[in-house]
């Protein structure tokens, strides 16, 4: 009788231990999950901003490249307009 009583008793213990070890388990994959989701939208998180940071850029650089490229060449061609102006009024003053 007292044999198959403490033999109960191990086996009991065995299983609540195994169940005790599933649970464990089971709490640390939640947390792994948990954590590589959070890991992982915070680096998309960071990714997408360095990203949106380094297309703005040079967006902004080509565009204020365009832009002074397009007034250098307007400024140009008034310079030169007025040159041929003043060009001409000088002729008709001096002839």
């Amino acid at each position: 009788m007292k044999e198959n009583a403490v033999i109960r008793i191990i086996s009991i213990t065995i299983i609540v231990l195994n169940m005790m070890m599933i649970i464990v388990l089971d709490i640390k994959n939640a947390i792994m999950v948990a954590t590589i989701a959070e890991v992982t939208t915070v680096t998309m998180a960071e990714i997408m901003v360095a990203t949106m940071a380094e297309v703005t850029a040079a967006v902004m650089a080509a565009t204020t490249a365009e832009v002074m490229a397009e007034v250098m060449a307007v400024t140009t061609a008034i310079v030169k307009d007025v040159a041929a102006v003043g060009a001409g009024c000088f002729n008709l003053i001096n002839s």
